[in-house]
């Protein structure tokens, strides 16, 4: 079974940074792409950011220069910088690049509060 938990959520003001951890089980890490999503509350599931098994990164437009997406043994990382209010939201960890919505699993969540 996938196992996927995430944590390093947290209250920051505008402008601040966090680093998002997500640490993997139950899989061989290696072969898969990782993606981070989010969901603001009200709205839909966002893609963020992805990293495929060999590196490649990929970023939402909304979030590119300002975060970044890493990986190394069973972890998955992404960095915020420079947070916005609209950045709040729930962020999910998932196995693959493209997010859960593509046939990877999903972690239960870390809440990203960017409030003044």
């Amino acid at each position: 079974e996938v196992l996927l938990v995430e944590s390093g959520g947290g209250l920051v003001q505008p402008g601040g940074s966090l680093r998002l951890s997500c640490v993997a089980s139950g899989l061989t890490f290696s072969n898969y792409g990782m993606s981070w999503v989010r969901q603001a509350p009200g709205k839909g599931l966002e893609w963020v950011s992805g990293i495929d098994s060999v590196g490649t990164k990929g970023y939402s437009a909304s979030v590119k220069g300002r975060f970044t997406i890493s990986r190394d043994n069973a972890k998955n990382t992404l960095y915020l910088n420079n947070l916005k209010t609209e950045d709040t939201a729930m962020y999910y960890c998932s196995n693959s690049f493209r997010g859960p919505q593509y046939g990877g699993s999903q972690g239960q969540g870390t809440q990203v509060t960017v409030s003044s």
